[in-house]
């Protein structure tokens, strides 16, 4: 929190807003699940995204929980790209964000204006996290002449596709993220 100065930011948070504050703080072994040097190979600004989304810009006690509006309202922003949806089930309380699905494990402090509530995983948003798409390869230079290898299809003879956009009809009807739906276009055509 220190190396995004959002220590500083929640400092001044929580003297100058009657809204309060709540934190949701992955345990030591959250971190130490992480693959080794991810922390330090995000940027300055995907840091303080990270940061910011363990913060909602309001005090939720535990058994508001059960009444809060999904997608929940974090430091990071609102919207598909940063959600994070809570659900429970008596007093189990669940936090998932579409990367990252973790419960919490306790309560590590609590007062008027702050709660932190310890979580199992570091919560991941979906903007950040998510796979970017490779790069598409170049497209082939149509035309030239040359000889092919055996087996091997002419570069100007289409290719039947028809099977392969099935899968992409049925993914698009589920509404899959389009990070995804990129993902499986790249895969069929590379």
């Amino acid at each position: 929190m220190q190396a995004t100065t959002e220590d500083a930011e929640l400092n001044k948070e929580l003297n100058t807003t009657n809204n309060g504050i709540t934190i949701f703080a992955p345990s030591d072994n959250a971190f130490s699940s992480l693959k080794s040097g991810f922390l330090n190979a995000l940027s300055d600004e995907d840091k303080t995204e990270l940061v910011k989304f363990h913060v909602l810009p309001a005090l939720v006690s535990s058994s508001q929980f059960q009444t809060v509006s999904n997608p929940v309202r974090t430091q990071a922003g609102t919207g598909p790209r940063v959600a994070l949806n809570v659900t429970t089930t008596g007093n189990f309380v669940n936090i998932s964000t579409g990367l990252t699905n973790t419960s919490i494990s306790g309560t590590v402090y609590t007062d008027s204006q702050l709660a932190i509530y310890q979580i199992d995983k570091v919560l991941f948003p979906v903007d950040i996290f998510t796979p970017k798409p490779p790069a598409p390869a170049p497209a082939p230079e149509l035309g030239k002449p040359g000889k092919a290898a055996p087996g091997a299809e002419s570069p100007t003879a289409p290719k039947d596709i028809s099977g392969a956009l099935t899968p992409l009809i049925l993914v698009h009807n589920n509404a899959l993220p389009l990070a995804v739906l990129s993902c499986m276009v790249a895969a069929i055509f590379l």
